[in-house]
């Protein structure tokens, strides 16, 4: 499932709703860090998360409890997939030739990274 990309605000509201998987807009608003928004400034927020079909709600009356319709794994993929398409040609060794140039990794890292893709080829 392709994803829309989200802002960091949208990010911050879906972290809350993924964590606690169904949430009313002032328990959403309780768990953001100070200085914590204005209560119509989170609602605006999940408006466009709606409209972007990543939370979906249930109505009680006037009040709506919201829930989100993507997992937390499914964005974090769209958004790897993004990443690599823009900014290093689909090529995941030029993503990894990166992360290894300009992250300084130790080789406690470089070994558990190995280790991944030798368990990962192990497996297939």
């Amino acid at each position: 499932m392709e994803v829309r990309s989200l802002t960091r605000a949208e990010e911050e509201v879906m972290k809350i709703l993924w964590q606690k998987k169904k949430a009313f807009v002032k328990d959403i608003l309780a768990e953001m860090p100070e200085p914590r928004p204005a209560y119509n400034t989170v609602s605006t927020i999940i408006r466009i998360l709606e409209k972007k079909e990543v939370v979906g709600y249930t109505a009680y009356g006037k009040t709506h409890e919201y829930y989100p319709l993507i997992s937390e794994e499914d964005y974090k993929r769209s958004e790897a997939r993004q990443l690599i398409s823009s900014y290093f040609n689909n090529s995941l060794p030029d993503l990894v030739s990166f992360f290894v140039k300009e992250n300084d990794l130790k080789a406690r890292d470089l070994d558990e990274i190995m280790d991944l893709i030798n368990r990962h080829k192990n497996a297939q």
